[in-house]
């Protein structure tokens, strides 16, 4: 669409060939054909209605083929039509993530959460679960740009909606620890392993925070157990080795380590034979664990 171009609206009543052009482009969009999706739409557009799910779709269109700026218009207009589709926000704000504004990102994804409140009318399990992986991933940009404690609160909230996102407590728990905060990491890897014990990359981080705690006991103990269900993680081995060699005592005071005096980053790194990687446990609709 060229933006310079004056776009007249009419009534919304869809003659035939309007209705032709939208399920063609519903068809097409559905089933991943890009360019026939946008060649009906934009028909439709071109015709002068307004419809909000139009552009939302053109806007999506945009955004897998790379076209941020076109895209960023297309939806900015779907939500303009109506201010209320949460679909329209979230997807924004990914195209807003994309391009670094992680400002205006955030702005989108809060603004979306106002409308999963009770009262605003509630939110559909697949909405709230996409609206939780926004939020989430707007708290993993805050960690990359080492601003945890932000971070903190935005896995939270995103767990306030799905408490059951266990990949989203795990890294709620690393970003306790980095913060700082390692008797609250602890918490969140035991309330995960609680219901999930088999899921190594939460206790293999549970271990690595206990670890730095003093506690080094605990630490093999989380270890053990990890090789117990896998024996082939390595990285498990390798710490076990490690701290057998060497490494704090149970009798560390923590209250009088200064937050930078401690790391679990040398231990991490020193396992090169297989990096945690927690996506792999991810369920593949959410890319979030699943009760």
């Amino acid at each position: 669409m060229d933006s310079d171009q004056p776009v007249f609206y009419r009534a919304a009543t869809p003659s035939q060939t309007d209705r032709q052009n939208l399920e063609q482009g519903r068809r097409a969009f559905e089933r991943g054909d890009d360019e026939g999706a946008l060649e009906s739409l934009e028909r439709v557009v071109a015709s002068g209605l307004r419809f909000a799910d139009v552009y939302y779709r053109i806007g999506i269109v945009h955004e897998r083929r790379g076209e941020l700026e076109s895209a960023a218009t297309s939806l900015r207009e779907a939500i303009r039509i109506n201010p209320a589709y949460v679909e329209a926000l979230l997807a924004l704000a990914s195209v807003c993530e994309r391009g670094g504004d992680y400002d205006q990102a955030r702005g989108l994804a809060e603004r979306a959460g106002q409308l999963a409140r009770p009262g605003a009318g509630g939110l559909d399990p697949t909405t709230r679960g996409k609206l939780a992986n926004q939020q989430a991933a707007l708290a993993d940009a805050l960690v990359s740009a080492g601003l945890h404690r932000e971070a903190i609160e935005h896995y939270r909230q995103a767990l306030d909606r799905c408490p059951i996102y266990h990949d989203i407590r795990h890294r709620l728990g690393v970003a306790l620890r980095e913060a700082g905060l390692p008797f609250q990491a602890v918490l969140e890897f035991e309330r995960i392993l609680d219901v999930r014990p088999e899921l190594v990359e939460s206790r293999i981080q549970l271990g690595l925070t206990c670890y730095a705690m003093g506690r080094s006991d605990e630490a093999r103990k989380a270890w053990r157990q990890v090789l117990a269900v896998d024996p082939t993680r390595r990285e498990a081995a390798m710490y076990l080795r490690l701290v057998g060699a060497a490494g704090p005592t149970a009798s560390s005071d923590w209250t009088t380590t200064p937050t930078s005096a401690w790391s679990t980053i040398p231990l991490a790194t020193a396992a090169v034979d297989r990096p945690v990687d927690v996506s792999e446990l991810a369920d593949p609709a959410f890319g979030a664990f699943l009760e």
